[in-house]
């Protein structure tokens, strides 16, 4: 019998834990199977502004918005669609284990990631920032201030902002981990860190719900490996779910054809650079960087 899913049904506000995703091994899913099963899980991360429930329980953000397009070319309707809601450092680990069918986090493509999990074409392209004290009585500028001085950076568990950090050699005892972006404010603002380091619409999200952080200003953005750093975000997948994925992305590069899709990134925030970056490159390349 076919079951048919309220998006409101069972998002999964709380975190999943590591014990509960190593419970479930890891399997493929195709589209027939979900079709059967009547509903497709995604995932988010509660990032605004790439995929996260609003307060009433609304998918919300880039990653989102675009993915309930795609499920409905796909021969689905947007109340097949059961969101979840865990960290974003367990966006992989859930996959892995089967706990939902794709992400729609707009994770970045990094061929680390690409051993763990399989991708579809980009969907998003986005820069750095830095969200410091309002005022930036310290003046920080770029990411390497936090190399060879003792300022503190807070960053996210399992973000590539960590990457970054060590790629510029900022010690360990100058990182911050903290678990979600939510913690991001009262970190900066209370001092444990000196400033979070995030993509700049996450970072610009939230410098505008306090007075007591901002961006910082005159950000200048960090050049890793000789190259400015920008990522590119795409929707991702259980390894084994090879058959799934390839027709995602059919779907989705036919909406990303539209004038549609544009509207939806350029709602979040996402520049005319940005919407057009997007297509600059592909997983394949992102996958063997």
């Amino acid at each position: 019998m076919r079951r048919t899913f309220s998006k409101h049904a069972t998002p999964v506000f709380a975190a999943i834990t590591a014990l509960a995703l190593a419970s479930t091994a890891a399997s493929a899913v195709t589209l027939e199977e979900i079709k059967e099963r009547g509903y497709i899980r995604i995932a988010v991360a509660n990032e605004i502004p790439y995929g996260y429930l609003d307060p009433n329980g609304d998918p919300k953000g880039a990653g989102p918005d675009v993915a309930v397009q795609v499920v409905k070319a796909l021969g689905m309707e947007a109340d097949d669609i059961q969101w979840v809601v865990t960290n974003f450092s367990s966006l992989i680990p859930g996959l892995q284990a089967n706990r939902f069918d794709l992400t729609a986090s707009e994770m970045a493509i990094r061929p680390e990631r690409c051993q763990q999990v399989i991708y579809s074409e980009p969907n998003t392209s986005y820069g750095e920032g830095l969200l410091v004290m309002a005022g930036d009585p310290k003046g920080i500028k770029e990411y390497s201030d936090f190399a060879g001085s003792d300022l503190k950076v807070a960053v996210m568990a399992g973000a590539d902002q960590l990457n970054m950090m060590q790629a510029l050699g900022v010690p360990e005892e100058n990182i911050v981990i903290i678990a979600a972006n939510a913690d991001a404010i009262s970190t900066v603002a209370n001092g444990r860190a000196d400033a979070y380091a995030a993509t700049g619409l996450t970072a610009s999200d939230l410098a505008s719900k306090s007075d007591k952080v901002e961006l910082a200003p005159d950000f200048v953005d960090p050049v890793i490996d000789g190259k400015v750093a920008r990522s590119w975000g795409g929707f991702n997948f259980n390894s084994d779910s090879v058959a799934l994925r390839d027709a995602f992305n059919a779907e989705l590069a036919t909406f990303k054809q539209t004038d549609a899709w544009a509207e939806i990134l350029a709602s979040y925030g996402f520049t005319p650079e940005d919407i057009a970056g997007s297509t600059a490159t592909t997983t394949e390349a992102l996958c063997a960087e």
